[in-house]
């Protein structure tokens, strides 16, 4: 009911007739166009740091010939994990043990994939890439703390945080040869972990291929300029590593011993996704994780820098983000494909970012899940 002090007033106003409010209908446009001026002014004006480049990607052939669609990991077993997330790469020790490094920085470690885990060690970093060394040591591949040693009891030795004299800003993968030296990538020198969609936005080869010689304690850049440097893999004979660069899309054969040391290769390019681990199975297969299939908008902007650069002034929900569609891929030094698994819908497990081979099984990380999966090794992924 209105206020008795009103009624007269409201029925003085209707028996005189509607008023009209013709200015501020006409405002309507004006403000309109002033929020969509300003809009745009954020979007191409606003400082970002980034400097994209243009470059011109190979065809995206899809799913197609030995990466057509399957769904062989529709099947994988899931260990869940109840209070973390991110266990990015996965490794077994020699009991059976197995270890995954989660977003908050702490190393868990179960007896069995069914048991409750414990705590091995918190870097107070972000865990990536995880190998043993030859006397029990877990290394690992800290995005933010470098390259760290972890001791059986769980004391952590810090080997190495810069090479070349500049820092390490994006530690993210590494394997260690017989003769003790680790070679370690360092995905991008411009951005650190958390902005990790900027460098591939921006797509210039700010990344590195590292190598730390445990003998001497001492490091080096073996390659630079790379393209999102990320897996990183060693020939069981010693001869080369394999490195992803997965803004290109392509594995980089590095030599490093015999009559090709010193050089690269290119021995796979034109992925149908984004490559971020590999690593060495058995039976002369390499496993290599493709976090998602490759994304439209950076391939369709890849010649207009600009477009991209106003790509990272989008909120982050509206930035390119990777699809949930889990694939791992088998194949050989030279890069031919023996196998090709994968989960299209992503229900089951996605954002596989590694996967590691022990014992008859394929374990598979992730940069996102509450879990970590594992799957037996399929018979025709075998030599």
């Amino acid at each position: 009911m209105l206020p008795s002090g009103l009624a007269p007033a409201l029925g003085a106003r209707h028996a005189a007739g509607p008023r009209r409010y013709d200015g501020g209908m006409k405002r309507t446009p004006l403000v309109a166009a002033l929020l969509i001026a300003v809009i745009l002014g954020a979007l191409l004006l606003v400082p970002v740091s980034v400097e994209p480049v243009s470059w011109q990607p190979p065809t995206d052939l899809g799913f197609t010939g030995a990466f057509a669609v399957n769904d062989a990991l529709a099947s994988v077993q899931l260990t869940r994990i109840s209070d973390g997330h991110g266990p990015e790469d996965i490794d077994v020790d020699t009991h059976g043990r197995i270890y995954a490094g989660l977003q908050d920085g702490r190393i868990l470690r179960w007896s069995t994939p069914e048991a409750t885990p414990e705590v091995f060690a918190d870097t107070g970093g972000r865990p990536l890439g995880l190998h043993w060394d030859a006397a029990g040591n877990l290394l690992v591949a800290d995005a933010f703390a470098g390259l760290l040693s972890i001791a059986p009891d769980g004391t952590i030795t810090t080997l190495l945080t810069e090479a070349g004299g500049q820092a390490m800003v994006f530690t993210d993968d590494l394997e260690i040869t017989d003769d003790g030296v680790i070679y370690v990538s360092d995905a991008s020198v411009r951005f650190d972990q958390h902005h990790w969609k900027l460098d591939i936005i921006e797509s210039r080869p700010s990344g590195r291929l590292l190598a730390y010689d445990t003998r001497s304690g001492t490091g080096r850049v073996v390659l630079a300029e790379m393209f999102f440097a990320n897996g990183v893999a060693i020939d069981p004979a010693q001869q080369f590593v394999l490195v992803n660069e997965t803004s290109r899309y392509r594995i980089r054969k590095v030599w490093i011993a015999g009559e090709k040391a010193g050089t690269d290769e290119v021995i796979i390019d034109n992925l149908p996704g984004f490559p971020d681990g590999i690593s060495t199975g058995s039976d002369g297969v390499f496993w290599l994780a493709l976090a998602g299939p490759r994304s439209s908008p950076i391939d369709l902007t890849a010649g207009q820098p600009w477009l991209r650069k106003v790509m990272t002034r989008l909120p982050d929900a509206l930035q390119p983000a990777p699809e949930r569609y889990a694939h791992v891929v088998g194949l050989d030094a030279n890069g031919a494909i023996r196998c090709s698994l994968q989960h299209p819908s992503g229900e089951a497990f996605a954002i596989v970012t590694s996967v590691q081979e022990r014992d008859g099984w394929l374990y598979l990380g992730s940069l996102s899940e509450p879990a970590f999966a594992r799957i037996p090794v399929p018979q025709r992924c075998r030599g």
